[in-house]
């Protein structure tokens, strides 16, 4: 009998030990996982802003302060934190720093009647940069490249529609083209405002017509409520290179995305939002105007770091826009 009771006594013990000891440990890991995944996506959008940012470091206190934030009592620490800005990488290890034990190591409670006195727990998470290579374009625009190269940071730009000689140096394709300019519209995903784009496929296809697209309503007073809150916002829109075919057999050949803060706009369709706004001064500078048979959109092209999950991440393409975003 007494042999019988030992057993089930270590049967149980065991069977508390798993689900105490083991809950306890599975907590303990997600808090140091949460840790390291804030570590790695913070530090890299410090590097993804600057390489030289202080921060953009092994020794960032950034890094450890944000494994601290993650575990009640700040009982957590970076274990290592790997920076390759070649790689465009950053590497987060966290680990558990508790009174009276060794750091990477928690005490266990019903386990130690086993033997089993303590066990080590750790995350890791690594997060990329690198600039978006396909996703959603969230209004359906195409922008030429060369309203973007020599601009990003740059003061405000009107970009202008449809028609010859209205963006210097930006007009693609022979006399007649319904599409050259600094920027046009995009084929439609269904139902939606928004284009899915691939840039690794090259081309997308065009939408002639200077009326604003469909479905974009309800984001154009988005935007107009943002601006007048002091925001401008910011969407990440395609660069084209050039543009073949002409009308709705036109196609654009795509090179990348580049982030577009806007300020205002105006399309046909009427003469107020959402088709038009603050596209006169004093809003804008007078020289930025767009009245009478101008269609465009106002704004200018910003160094933008998104955590955007949505986008893929792909080469960088001196656009400006960058998306940061845990890899593993």
């Amino acid at each position: 009998m007494a042999v019988l009771v030992a057993l089930l006594m270590v049967v149980l013990l065991a069977a508390a030990a798993l689900a105490v000891d083991g809950g306890l440990l599975y907590a303990r890991r997600g808090r140091l996982q949460s840790g390291a995944d804030a570590a790695a996506l913070a530090v890299a959008q410090k590097c993804a802003t600057s390489p030289t940012d202080p921060q953009c470091t092994p020794t960032s206190t950034l890094a450890s302060s944000l494994a601290r934030s993650n575990d009640p009592g700040d009982q957590a620490g970076i274990a290592s934190l790997a920076v390759d800005t070649r790689a465009r990488t950053v590497t987060a290890a966290t680990q558990p720093l508790l009174p009276g034990q060794a750091p990477g190591t928690v005490p266990l409670f019903f386990a130690q009647a086993l033997g089993a006195k303590s066990a080590s727990v750790g995350a890791a998470a690594t997060a990329a940069w690198g600039s978006p290579s396909a996703g959603t374009a969230a209004f359906p625009l195409a922008f030429s490249v060369c309203q973007v190269q020599g601009y990003v940071d740059g003061g405000l730009q009107l970009l202008q529609s449809h028609g010859k000689n209205i963006n210097p140096g930006c007009n693609y394709g022979p006399s007649g083209q319904v599409v050259p300019g600094g920027f046009g519209w995009l084929t439609q995903d269904p139902g939606q405002c928004g284009a899915t784009i691939d840039i690794t496929a090259a081309q997308a296809d065009s939408d002639p017509g200077n009326s604003p697209p469909s479905f974009c309503d309800a984001l154009l007073q988005q935007w107009a409520t943002q601006i007048q809150s002091g925001q401008n916002p910011t969407v990440l829109l395609p660069v084209f290179t050039s543009v073949s075919g002409q009308g709705a057999n036109a196609a654009y050949t795509l090179s990348g995305f580049a982030a577009f803060a806007v300020t205002g706009w105006k399309f046909s369709g009427g003469s107020s939002l959402p088709y038009v706004y603050n596209n006169q001064a004093p809003a804008v500078p007078s020289a930025l105007e767009c009245t009478n048979n101008c269609r465009g959109i106002i704004g200018r092209f910003i160094s933008y770091v998104s955590l955007d999950t949505a986008y893929a991440l792909g080469p960088a393409t001196g656009y400006g826009a960058t998306v940061v975003r845990l890899v593993k």
